[in-house]
Order: structure tokens, then sequence, then C-alpha cells
């Protein structure tokens, strides 16, 4: 076509038309750009919008007495990981670097404090990238919430996305990165591939969360009485508001939706708009599969047990929510049908590795782990065994290979390299940060200011207002109200009524 044009315009004759035709090409370009920065805005926005869903979701899962606390964490990711992604982290993810040899780039060596980003298509990546690393700080959040330090907090979460997670992103998703599948010589011949993040965001932010709650150690009560003895059945901090969890699942359902189609980067030609179509369905299909699986499972466990038929809404929506992790990474790459198997998979990897935490007496107050770290490897490990070949082609250009089930080995063997590397590097810097705030007295609050609650011993007060009218004036008003109703009020002389 462009040679047929090009043939066209050397005819004279031709010049006017040729004209109309490079100007309707030039505009025609100039919307798909115009489009396709307007669709990574409403996806990073609604990655964004995934921070009220973390905000809700953990207010329902914690104590009352603590709910200040944890909302005041989720906001200041938001604030804190656009400081820290602005000056450091998005330099080293995908800054320039000096290196001219693929694969070799650790980290970025330019771009800090966005110096040299220029243009539309700059700073709109930028922008849906820190929604990334601000979702994956959040995960950490509910974790460790009830005990931890807020100082500590502000220091882990800028660390986690100025420097930690860049490192993960920049060697999975850049052009440069050793296991990049979107480098020309790929690792192995593929890469790793994840798409949307189930290993760059989220185990990255659920290994982090791991050993932040070893180090910390459990909520007090949790596990060992006040001598310090093991407890034989661990005790259950409910959440105070199962409304407010259910309203954060599904605000986080809803924010995958531009976690996983987004990552497309574009949508304006026809190749990308069908890789987002296809992830649309996917990420249905496996956060659906995800919550079935996880509560029928528990309810049928809970039968065999107890001879009691219950069904748990925790059980349902952090089902959904693993379901959502373990497609993050081949929501691109796997069929309908392979992505309702990851999500029932999903729901029963959520379930054995909250027991597993529970048994080695690790405290999640919110389950982020076996949701987040536990089910975005097993995403990661999906994708090696589901991926299809003809998927693979249409989101990896130059990409031919499939999964185990369709006859190939290498992508699952990068997948699990991939996983190997992201725990490795979170444990390497993370484990010497919290034992260092720890062994500094920055990390845990004291015993009396966890029993009171964060809210009060923190935050000026507690989050609801809990106190209700004085005693006498109840009092008071009855009497009153008793009167005027004919409690013994004498009726006036002439009244026949």
């Amino acid at each position: 076509m462009a040679d047929a044009f090009a043939t066209l315009c050397t005819d004279e004759a031709n010049a006017d038309l040729c004209t109309v035709i490079t100007e309707i090409k030039a505009n025609a370009e100039s919307m798909g750009n115009g489009v396709d920065t307007f669709y990574l805005l409403f996806a990073g926005t609604t990655v964004f919008l995934m921070q009220a869903g973390f905000a809700m979701l953990c207010a329902g899962s914690i104590r009352q007495k603590n709910v200040k606390n944890i909302i005041l964490k989720n906001l200041l990711d938001a604030c804190g990981g656009a400081i820290g992604f602005w000056a450091f982290g998005y330099a080293f993810a995908y800054g320039a670097s000096d290196s001219s040899t693929p694969n070799t780039d650790f980290i970025g060596s330019k771009n800090f404090f966005m110096n040299g980003l220029m243009g539309h298509s700059d700073w709109i990546f930028w922008f849906f990238q820190w929604a990334f690393a601000a979702a994956a700080a959040t995960i950490v959040a509910g974790t460790v919430a009830e005990r931890c330090k807020m100082s500590a907090y502000l220091c882990y979460s800028f660390f986690l996305t100025a420097f930690v997670y860049p490192v993960v992103a920049r060697s999975i998703w850049s052009g440069n990165g050793f296991l990049t599948a979107f480098n020309p010589d790929p690792f192995m011949g593929t890469g790793m591939i994840d798409f949307a993040g189930s290993g760059v965001v989220h185990m990255t932010g659920g290994a982090t969360a791991l050993i932040a709650a070893i180090i910390l150690g459990p909520r007090t009560g949790r596990f060992y009485d006040a001598d310090g003895q093991a407890l034989e059945e661990p005790a259950n901090f409910a959440g105070h508001s199962s409304a407010l969890s259910v309203l954060g699942t599904f605000i986080l359902w809803v924010g995958w939706y531009g976690f996983n189609p987004g990552s497309s980067l574009a949508i304006a030609n026809a190749d990308s708009a069908s890789v987002a179509a296809l992830c649309a369905v996917t990420t249905t299909m496996s956060a659906a599969a995800g919550g079935i699986s996880s509560m029928a499972t528990d309810t049928l466990l809970g039968l065999l047990t107890t001879g009691e038929t219950e069904y748990d809404v925790t059980c349902a929506m952090n089902g959904v929510l693993a379901g959502l992790v373990a497609i993050t990474a081949g929501c691109s790459v796997v069929d309908p049908w392979a992505a309702v198997i990851i999500g029932i998979i999903a729901g029963w990897v959520y379930l054995a590795f909250s027991k597993f935490l529970i048994m080695m007496k690790i405290d999640d107050a919110v389950d982020a782990c076996p949701v987040h770290f536990a089910n975005g490897m097993w995403g990661c490990i999906a994708v090696g065994l589901f991926a299809n070949p003809a998927c693979v082609a249409g989101a990896y250009s130059g990409l031919r290979e499939g999964g185990l089930f369709y006859g190939d080995t290498n992508i699952l063997v990068c997948q699990i390299c991939g996983v190997l590397w992201v725990v490795g590097w979170v444990a390497v810097t993370m484990t010497p940060f919290f034992t260092a705030l720890k062994f500094l007295g920055m990390f845990r609050v004291d015993a009396l200011e966890e029993e009171v609650g964060l809210d009060i011993s923190h935050h000026k007060g507690s989050a609801y207002d809990m106190t209700g009218p004085n005693k006498e004036d109840i009092e008071e008003l009855v009497a009153r109200k008793s009167t005027q109703h004919g409690g013994g009020v004498e009726k006036p002389e002439g009244d026949v009524a």
C-alpha cells in the first residue's frame, strides 16, 4: 500500500489528491494517538480507583478501633507513591540507560524527577505506571494493620515504590529487562509473560507483606495469651463491617478492568482492541470462578467437619480477589475456559495458604498474602501451563510459543525463573529493611496503644462517634412524652370528647 501511494504521488497530476490523502493520514494518526491517550487516562484512573477499594476492604476487615489508621495509610500510599515514583521509581523502572547491550540493564540511570519526559505519550505512561506502583504498596497495609507504626509505614511505602518495585518492573516489563518478553532477544526465546502484573505488582507487594508480617509479629492475643502461651485455637478478630469489605471488593473488581485490559496500552488499532477485549472476558471469568470455588470449598469443608452448612462472605470476596490476581499475568494469552480453571484453582490456593499462615502463626489481618502473594505466584505459573500460542502471538508480537499443555516448555521455565527472581529480590531487600526498622524501635506500636486502638492513640480519636445521648436526658424525654399523650394530664372542664 505504501509503495502504491508513493508511485501515485510521483505523478504531478495527482499532487492535490496526494496532499489530501496525506492530511487524512496525519489526522487519523493524531486521532488514534488521542484515543490511546484517553484510553490510558481512563484505565489509569480506574486502577487508581482501586485505592478506594483497598481502603474499604481493609477498613471493613479490621476492628473498629483502627479504622482511621488503615484508611489514612491507604491515602498516604497514593501520596508517598507519587513522590517516590516521580523522584526515583520511574527512572529506575523505565528510564533511559547508558547501556547499549540488551538485557544488561539492572536499573535505569536517567529521567529522575521525570527530567527529559516530553509530550502526551510520556506523561500518560508515567501516570498509568504510577497507579500500578501505588497498588503494589497498598497490598502491605492490610497485612500489618492494627499494630504497625505510621513512621514505619511511610518508610517502607516510599522505599517500595521508589526502588524495590521499579527494579522488578524493569526486569520484566521494560524493553531492556533481563526477563522481559518485549526484547528482540528475550530470555530463552520468550521471556517472562506477566501481562498486567501477577508477579510484578501482586507478588512483589504480597512478598513484602509476608516478610513484614513475620518480622512484625502477630497482633496481641491472636495466637498467644497474656503469658505468652500458645492458644489452643487462634483468636478470631472479626472485621467490624462486612458491608465495607464487600463494597471494597466490588470496587477492586471494577478497577481490575483498568488493570488488565488497560495493560494493552492502546485501543485505537484492531490488534490492541482485540487483546483488551480478551482481557476483559478472562478477567471476569477467573474472578467469578474464584469466588464460587473458595466459598463452595469452604462450605463443603465446614459441612464435613461440623455438619453445618454455612456460607462465608469473606471466603467469597477473597476468592474473587484471588481469581483476579491469578488471571492478571495471563489475561491476554489464555482462553476463557482456561481462565475458569485458573480461577477455580485460585480459590483453593487462597484457602490453603490462609490456613498455612495460621498454622505457622503468621498474622495477616486481611489475608492479603494468600490473595496477592500465593495467587500472584500461581498466576505466573498458570501462564506456563495454559498460554495459547495464537493468543501469545496476538499480545506479544514475534512470540509463537504456548504453555505446557500446548506442547512447549520454555514459557513455563521462564515463569518459574521469574517467580524465583521476584521472591529472591524482595527477600534480599525488604528483610534487612524491616529488621532495621524493628531494631530501631520504629516498626511496632507499644502494647497499650495496640490495646486501646491506633485511632485514639495516633489519630485524635475514634473513626466513629459512639457516644449516645445523656441517660438523664433520655429519661426526661420519655417522661415528657408519656405526659403529653395522656399519661396523667387533666382534661379541661367542658371537654366532652
